[in-house]
């Protein structure tokens, strides 16, 4: 019986933030996947191990679960005054989609330290030792990004002491500033809220009307009050996770929402949107014990943010999540700014399941419209391995 050979890509499975996923460089991709479409769809899926109806990916690359289910493909930007384009695939597990509607924030972080290492960067922008900086040009929602990557003898810096909730083991620190984080380029608004209202009613039918504060900075997300749902914003993943009404809520509400937030025109078609918007709910600081068994004392932080991904709870917190946060935090009068108490702010540290995170914005009130310049926050990124990935030749 004939059989199809595997064809072998140069890739690197990395993580970043609270992410890993698998990055390819554009050139390196067999050239039919070199540009959008079904056969680079085609090859991701079957590369990070989907669609799989078990749940588990064990024939791929994937986690199983959104945090590591994801691929990027970098290659040398087209634009100007950016050295790399960025562009990130977000895989279903259990079916056959790959969404490409938004950024993956904590991925972003590794994208700088893979463009050095992997040659497309111009060696004279790279110090023997310092801080190299890296223009991003995010290609999925059309944003700069600025990282600043830790650079010791000529090599790009791994290794270090700083600690980030959600992740097991220090490493080296890599500054992302997202510049002029608001609106999306596939969304019908540009504006950084979408309603023109800091607060909405959202009515969903069955469920009910909540109050909500929707924003398009990082990427789109729907803020809702933790008690107008029943939560008191101190959850793990197994108290909404292990509940299928509570994920049905969730999603009919996140369907809802994007439809006020003019990203879909049906709730029908928020199937076809896993990645956007996000949803996530906001408290008022407490105490409570992280996934990891250490506590969180309330007055460590400003407030406390739950935020779902691709369906579920997500364990930490997704970096675009996070410049939704910060965005909000920085705009008195929004939920997530009422939760951090209601006075302006140019940064926030919130509780997530994993323990603390700390975000900035700079925000300005100009003809009566908001703006933020920048949203900034703080990740690490390592190699964890490097060669080839296999896929059947029969795949493309």
């Amino acid at each position: 019986m004939a059989h199809a050979p595997q064809i072998r890509i140069p890739a690197t499975y990395m993580r970043g933030g609270t992410s890993k996923g698998v990055f390819f460089r554009l050139q390196d991709l067999p050239e039919a996947a070199r540009v959008p479409g079904a056969a680079r769809d085609a090859l991701l899926l079957r590369v990070i191990g989907s669609p799989d109806p078990y749940g588990k990916q064990i024939d791929g690359m994937g986690g199983a679960t959104s945090s590591t289910s994801k691929t990027v493909i970098v290659s040398k930007s087209s634009k100007a005054d950016h050295d790399v384009d960025y562009l990130f695939g977000q895989v279903a597990i259990d079916r056959a989609f790959v969404d490409w509607s938004g950024n993956c924030g904590n991925l972003s972080a590794a994208v700088g330290p893979f463009a050095i290492s992997n040659g497309l960067i111009e060696p004279d922008r790279v110090p023997d030792d310092g801080v190299a900086t890296v223009r991003i040009w995010q290609a999925n929602i059309g944003k700069t990004i600025i990282a600043h990557v830790p650079i010791t003898n000529g090599v790009v810096e791994e290794t270090g002491d700083f600690e980030l909730d959600g992740v097991s083991f220090p490493a080296a620190k890599v500054q992302l500033d997202f510049m002029d984080p608001a609106g999306e380029e596939d969304g019908t608004s540009g504006a950084m809220f979408p309603t023109g209202n800091l607060v909405d009613d959202l009515n969903v039918p069955s469920i009910g009307t909540f109050k909500v504060t929707m924003i398009n900075a990082g990427i789109p997300t729907i803020f809702l009050n933790a008690d107008a749902i029943g939560y008191k914003g101190t959850e793990l993943q197994v108290a909404i996770n292990s509940d299928p009404k509570a994920l049905a809520m969730f999603e009919t509400i996140r369907a809802h929402g994007a439809v006020r937030m003019g990203l879909i025109k049906h709730i029908d078609e928020i199937a076809s949107r896993e990645h956007t918007p996000k949803i996530a709910f906001v408290a008022r600081p407490a105490d409570y014990m992280a996934s990891s068994g250490e506590p969180v004392a309330a007055e460590d932080v400003d407030l406390l943010v739950r935020a779902m991904s691709m369906g579920k709870l997500h364990h930490a917190m997704m970096g675009t999540a996070a410049v939704a946060i910060a965005t909000a935090a920085a705009i008195p009068g929004t939920l997530v700014s009422l939760a951090a108490g209601g006075e302006a702010r140019n940064a926030v540290r919130f509780g997530h399941p994993s323990g603390t995170l700390r975000v900035g914005a700079e925000a300005s009130l100009a003809d009566g419209q908001w703006k933020v310049a920048k949203a900034i926050m703080s990740r690490s990124a390592r190699v964890l391995m490097e060669g080839w990935v296999r896929a059947p030749a029969d795949t493309l």
